[in-house]
């Protein structure tokens, strides 16, 4: 599920569940039309279960479509799942958002 909130000049999409290829076509147009609509737009990705490439692929397209729209788009409070990903792939510089790792402990 993504749900949406508002507070104050930041639109906020809270995504959760899958992030993968299974949700791609209903996650799409939501994301690029947050980012149509608003000026500024975090997605908390907290309550992502598993992320893959397609997940990937929409958030990136996602913050090209913000780039280009003069926009901002903000990754914020990753899952473990988002993480991993992010790690393995060496991509958390392209979002451009702090990404905490937990300890190993």
């Amino acid at each position: 599920m993504a749900s949406k909130k508002k507070a104050s000049a930041v639109h906020t999409l809270h995504i959760e569940g899958e992030l993968t290829i299974y949700r791609a076509a209903e996650l799409k147009p939501v994301l690029l039309d947050a980012v149509a609509q608003e000026s500024v737009v975090e997605v908390d990705l907290s309550a992502v279960t598993e992320f893959d490439t397609a997940g990937l692929q929409i958030l990136m397209l996602a913050k090209r479509a913000a780039v280009a729209a003069k926009r901002e788009l903000r990754l914020v409070r990753h899952s473990p799942a988002v993480v991993d990903v992010l790690q393995l792939l060496d991509l958390a510089a392209f979002f451009g958002d702090p990404l905490v790792v937990p300890s190993a402990a």
